[in-house]
């Protein structure tokens, strides 16, 4: 009886879900006439081959309505509203002969028209049509006009004697129609041979020179984009070997042969014609030979705003160049003449020009320059003339945030400023910055009974040369300036207050970083030193509540010890006694490791577990390291939706302190650690590789894939790797499934509040669509995990030891909404465990799969 009362039920569910697509479907031809079809899908055929090209989709006039997910969300919302919102209310208002009399005399005439106009009656009508999609319906007009696209481009690919027609599929009673496009090409025309006609000797000679990598080669098929290719190849190759004012319209190609012509000898003759320069002057046409430009004279002017005549200026001749300056020169003319690859006596060529540009803005003393290329009476020699504007010397600035988290319920961030440009007359630029958090909490173990008990406040210096720095080295043979080398020597500290363990921390950096291309930036940081200091390491079993109750619970099985009775308090509203912080969890803990007090085996390993971490996360901190960091990336531009991008980085830490110890003695701790400044120094060697693949779809959907490989082995001096440098799992930009330092390490689960490895491997998925205007949809899928391995951690739940411990990665899948505000994009992701490596064998599929345990974060803009 019960099973047929859930078979009825589940039968039931069936019919109701049944009705709803039903419903639905139909009503995707709510606002499709009695003589009208609604078009479904496009499909193209080529030679009966089915045509999949998003670009060649493209060129279709008529596309169907969108879809979410196969569903036409945005039609449907358009069919929602009211097709003439104004006549029906006008027929409600006058379905009854005294309602419109009676509203009047309750509202007054005004206050009605206005009804009309509202939200509910007309607004809502009016939100949906603009949010919605409305129908398309099949025009065989934009049919033939598809048909002569596509006719066009098949030609430009050499299909020049194709033919183009349509069908339509489609249903009267459902008033549906699915439009096939079918293009018969035949066969495409190939180029038979090539000539020349260049009417400048000087561009004939450079281009006979250069022939090898032409776009444009015989037997090739007739193809419009290698046209186009090669006309920018002879642009760039004319412009980069003299040729200044080279113009790209000057080039054009003429098809000799019968392009009517069927049969197996369909073949063209190719002639690319280079006429002469076109200069209009007084409405005249006036042509003369392109010629080789040289630089005779160079220029710079520093501040361009006193430029008013040459009397008014001082100059002074540095090298092949000649600065003009306004009273004081402030800058070094090297420093000037360095970001400058335009030389006297030299051929002009583009690549140079623009690293001029780039150069000159990455000084980030000038604003956007400007270069003047002036023509002498033999049009074959240029003075370049480069004005530059200087940036105001000093700048203040200022940042001012509220926030709020689960340690503040309110914060007040203030960020002050300066900036000095030019310190040095070398344009180097000096920027000092502090920062103050004020921060209000209701932590009972903070003792400090004003409003704002927390506080964190730093400061940092930090002083960027536009080149690379090395005592007695010339850096610019190795690494060239049109790399865009730039050198950072910063210094900061801060200090916290009532937040955590009251850190102060120290840091300091040497680094640089250059940009061999566009496309691959490197960076190496020779001095990284960071210094932490706990100044409340008694609080430690306050901040990490996690591990105080695993301490406390393990403590319940011996409070009847009698010389332990000192260790434990009962509170008023408790009758379980806890260990007393920091006198009882200290005092407890020794006398287990001690053997003070006889303990099984299970439990003395766990205390000494929780020892080594309560040491580990309260010593000082001391890393002393070195990183190299390689970036490449294929992206075009903002809208480019198809790339990738790749970074490595090598870090090693502790290596030149451990050289140094063999001949200067440093002071051990009790562990044998060598100890700097009485605080043992970090000694390990990391490595990180993090790949990120984009692939775009049709519209603006994008399927986004990221894998991240990272590991940190600690040696010598060091047993275990620093907390600041270890990796968790978990979060907005990482297993949405988790929340922050939640997953991991490995099977185990919500160890610690904070849990941490040295070992990490991630993977994620995230397909991109949108739903609605600027509203965008996610459904993604993200696996990893983090582990112990070759460090002090014994826990073999928690460590990597073999491959099958891969079985440990978690999986969490979900979906998100984002909102695109153009300068930065909002998103809200709910993430579900689907596989969760803590659970039992038998329950790990699935067992939180249900949204009272999705896990929601919010973050700004695209995890990756």
């Amino acid at each position: 009886m019960r099973m047929r009362s859930f078979m009825d039920l589940n039968s039931t569910k069936v019919r109701l879900l049944l009705l709803v697509i039903a419903i639905t479907s139909c009503n995707a031809v709510k606002r499709v006439g009695e003589d009208e079809l609604l078009l479904t899908k496009n499909f193209i055929y080529a030679d009966s081959v089915k045509v999949t090209n998003e670009d060649i989709h493209s060129l279709i006039f008529q596309k169907p309505n969108s879809t979410l997910l196969g569903y036409p969300l945005r039609l449907n919302l358009y069919n929602l509203a009211k097709k003439n919102p104004d006549s029906s209310f006008q027929a409600w208002l006058h379905k009854k002969e005294k309602r419109e009399k009676r509203l009047t005399s309750i509202l007054s005439k005004k206050q009605v028209d206005r009804l009309g106009e509202s939200f509910l009656v007309k607004g809502a009508s009016v939100w949906l049509k603009n949010i919605g999609e409305a129908p398309t319906i099949v025009d065989t007009t934009k049919a033939r006009r598809s048909l002569q696209r596509l006719n066009a481009y098949y030609k430009s690919k050499g299909y020049f004697n194709n033919s183009t027609t349509y069908e339509l599929d489609s249903s009267a009673r459902s008033k549906r129609a699915i439009m096939n496009y079918r293009l018969d090409l035949g066969k495409p025309y190939l180029i038979d041979s090539i000539s020349t006609q260049i009417a400048s000797p000087a561009l004939d000679s450079i281009q006979k020179k250069n022939n090898d990598n032409t776009f444009i080669k015989p037997g090739q098929r007739i193809d419009l984009e290698n046209f186009n290719s090669e006309r920018e190849r002879l642009t760039n190759l004319f412009r980069n070997n003299g040729i200044h004012n080279f113009q790209e319209s000057s080039i054009s190609y003429d098809l000799i042969g019968d392009t009517t012509k069927i049969g197996n000898n369909q073949k063209l003759d190719i002639l690319l014609n280079i006429e002469n320069l076109k200069k209009r002057t007084d409405n005249n046409l006036t042509t003369s030979e392109y010629k080789v430009h040289t630089f005779k004279k160079i220029n710079i002017y520093t501040n361009y705003l006193f430029n008013n005549g040459q009397d008014s200026l001082k100059k002074v001749d540095y090298k092949d160049y000649t600065i003009y300056y306004h009273r004081k020169l402030r800058f070094k003319p090297k420093t000037l003449t360095d970001a400058v690859f335009l030389s006297k006596d030299s051929i002009y060529r583009e690549i140079d020009r623009i690293r001029t540009y780039r150069q000159i803005t990455n000084l980030n003393t000038f604003k956007y320059p400007n270069i003047e290329f002036v023509e002498d009476s033999t049009q074959s020699e240029l003075t370049t003339n480069i004005y530059l504007s200087p940036k105001p010397r000093y700048s203040l600035g200022t940042d001012f945030d509220v926030t709020h988290s689960n340690i503040q319920f309110l914060g007040l961030a203030f960020s002050p400023s300066l900036q000095a440009r030019n310190l040095f007359k070398g344009a180097e630029n000096l920027s000092i910055s502090g920062r103050i958090n004020l921060g209000a909490s209701k932590d009972p173990d903070i003792v400090d009974n004003r409003f704002f008990n927390l506080l964190e406040f730093g400061g940092d210096i930090n002083l960027n040369l536009p080149r690379l720095w090395f005592p007695f080295v010339n850096t610019s043979r190795i690494i060239p300036n049109y790399m865009l080398p730039k050198t950072n020597i910063s210094i900061g500290t801060s200090f916290q207050q009532n937040i955590g363990l009251d850190k102060q921390t120290f840091n300091t950096v040497l680094g640089y970083n250059w940009s061999p291309t566009d496309f691959k930036k490197l960076t190496a940081e020779l001095i990284n030193v960071q210094f932490v200091r706990n100044v409340n390491p008694d609080r430690f079993f306050s901040v990490y509540e996690n591990t105080f109750e695993n301490l406390d619970e393990i403590a319940d099985n011996y409070e009847t010890e009698a010389s332990l009775a000192d260790y434990y308090e009962t509170t008023s509203d408790e009758t379980d006694p806890t260990l007393i912080i920091p006198e009882g969890t200290t005092g407890f803990i020794n006398a287990i490791l001690n053997e003070e007090v006889s303990a099984s085996e299970d439990d003395y390993d766990d205390i000494s577990s929780i020892e080594e971490r309560r040491k580990r996360l309260t010593e000082n901190n001391l890393i002393f390291a070195s990183n190299f960091t390689f970036n490449k990336n294929n992206k075009q531009g903002i809208t480019d939706n198809s790339f990738y991008k790749f970074r490595w980085k090598l870090e090693s830490a502790g290596n030149l302190l451990s050289g140094i110890s063999s001949f200067i003695p440093f002071n051990k701790n009790e562990d044998d650690k060598l100890l700097v400044f009485n605080v043992p120094f970090s000694q390990y060697v990391k490595t990180e590789f993090d790949f990120i693949k984009h692939w775009s779809f049709s519209g603006t959907n994008v399927l986004a894939f990221r894998s991240f490989f990272g590991i940190a082995v600690p040696y010598g001096n060091s047993d275990n790797i620093p907390f600041v440098r270890s990796y968790f799992a978990g979060g907005s930009n990482d297993n949405r499934a988790w929340l922050p330092y939640s997953l991991g390490p490995g099977k185990t689960e919500d160890v610690n509040d904070f849990n941490e490895a040295n070992l990490k491997l991630a993977f994620n998925l995230e397909y991109r669509f949108p739903i609605v205007g600027d509203i965008k949809g996610a459904l993604f899928a993200d696996a990893g995990n983090i582990w112990n391995v070759l460090d002090n951690v014994k826990d073999e739940n928690a460590t990597f030891d073999s491959l099958a411990d891969l079985g440990d990665i978690a999986l969490g899948t979900g979906f998100g909404l984002r909102y695109d505000f153009t300068y930065f994009v909002f998103r809200l992701d709910m993430g579900f465990k689907t596989y969760n490596p803590a659970e039992e064998s038998s329950k790990r599929w699935f067992r939180d799969y249900n949204l009272s345990n999705g896990v929601f974060n919010i973050g700004i803009n695209y995890p990756f």
